[in-house]
């Protein structure tokens, strides 16, 4: 097997059903860009596109003068094109799942353990969490991407309480008064958040099914009458209803922060942190790992009290949730997202229409440049030849290792990286 260190990749797809049909699906329009024959199903999901060397989505080294070959199998004959510091730190894995995201249908109220919690819930039920990591996350938005993410802050919860009667009959008075009484004590106040949460977490079914079928009708009588359906989250709450009827999950938007992203903003997900998404694309990479601990708006296994049990309950306003992207200081064509995690850093290459020859430059790390807009032909000495890049191309790129870009169209280039900077 032929050591060559930069190469293009043809990755999985993944046709879940949550996820945007046919050419709506951004996940879609990169395949059929990056493979021209590609067929694409008008009526089918296309949900995520895997960039990386998970077991479940191994991508193929697209190069028909290498025998067949997963990314994952080339990285085992080869890690040191991991570079020395990732190869160590890592055990000779590649660290960091890359993927597109195009979300049609709610995905699930989640959050991920860390390490520690990973290896015991894999130990106890290997069936539903298959590895001992975690798996900490970000999401970039490509289009108007929302989700929720992280609990709101006390006054928000507070008022739906006021304003959502059915919402209160969920947490009890017991609970709203505790959580209206620890206003201004930080400690106290996440123990109560954890209690009211808890609480309507674990309702008995015809209780909270009871509830949610009298707020949705309240909720739609309001908004035919003309009334404003806001205090009581109404949109979104129909919206929710409509995919996942009868769902506890669609009581959590009264906890948790809606976040409405446009392209570029992301939010980073820590261990611990809840969250879920809600509509729209975007590019995600996480930690290499298959761990999610799920409660709410999914036909998947329910963890409900490893869930609670578990959750940071530290509340804080929607604008806190959006991860900051810095500019690079040797570019100006790249921006940093790097989260406080070892695992990944994720690129954003804005490329304008003014440069004709970009280099995206060496870093100690493997990585995955994917194109979201462009054209170029790319040349780089540890390639077999030259590669045509293109809107949806996916390319590995070793460590220490440059390419050169001829970029070919009028418009410029926009293209996500995403690595390992340690």
């Amino acid at each position: 097997m032929e050591e060559v260190r930069v190469f293009p990749l043809t990755c999985a797809v993944q046709n879940y059903a949550w996820g945007k049909l046919g050419l709506d699906s951004e996940v879609a329009n990169l395949m059929m860009g990056g493979d021209p024959v590609a067929v694409v199903e008008d009526r089918k999901p296309y949900a995520e596109l895997w960039m990386g060397a998970h077991p479940k989505g191994d991508a193929q080294i697209k190069d028909n003068r290498i025998a067949q070959t997963t990314l994952g199998e080339w990285i085992a004959h080869f890690p040191a094109c991991l570079g020395s510091k990732v190869k160590d730190t890592f055990q000779g894995q590649l660290p960091f799942l890359f993927k597109v995201l195009s979300v049609n249908t709610a995905l699930s109220i989640q959050a991920h353990p860390n390490r520690e919690l990973a290896a015991r819930l894999h130990a106890q039920f290997p069936e539903h969490y298959p590895d001992n990591n975690h798996k900490p996350e970000m999401a970039i938005a490509l289009t108007r991407f929302q989700g929720l993410c992280g609990f709101r802050p006390a006054e928000e919860i507070l008022g739906f309480l006021k304003t959502v009667p059915e919402f209160h009959a969920l947490v009890g008075n017991e609970a709203a008064d505790e959580l209206r009484g620890s206003v201004g004590n930080v400690v106290h106040m996440s123990q109560v958040l954890k209690k009211c949460f808890t609480r309507m977490m674990n309702c008995e079914k015809k209780v909270f099914v009871d509830q949610l079928n009298m707020l949705v009708k309240r909720v739609t009588e309001e908004g035919a009458a003309g009334k404003d359906t806001s205090s009581s989250n109404g949109d979104l709450l129909l919206h929710l209803h409509s995919q996942y009827p009868g769902d506890i999950g669609c009581f959590s938007i009264y906890f948790l922060n809606h976040m409405l992203l446009e392209p570029g903003q992301a939010m980073f997900l820590g261990a611990n942190e809840p969250h879920a998404y809600l509509y729209g694309d975007c590019v995600e990479c996480m930690a290499c790992s298959d761990n999610t601990v799920r409660a709410g708006l999914t036909p998947k296994y329910i963890d409900v009290n490893t869930l609670c049990e578990m959750l940071n309950y530290s509340p804080a306003p929607a604008s806190s949730k959006i991860f900051p992207c810095v500019q690079d200081a040797s570019d100006p064509c790249v921006s940093l997202y790097d989260p406080p995690v070892p695992d990944f850093t994720v690129m954003r290459i804005q490329v304008p229409a003014s440069v004709k020859q970009y280099t995206v430059a060496p870093v100690d790390s493997a990585s995955i440049l994917l194109v979201i807009e462009g054209d170029a032909m790319a040349t780089s000495a540890a390639a077999l030849s030259d590669i045509t890049l293109r809107r949806g191309t996916v390319l590995f790129i070793s460590a220490n290792e440059s390419v050169s870009l001829h970029i070919t169209c009028p418009s410029g280039m926009t293209m996500f990286r995403a690595c390992c900077l340690l």
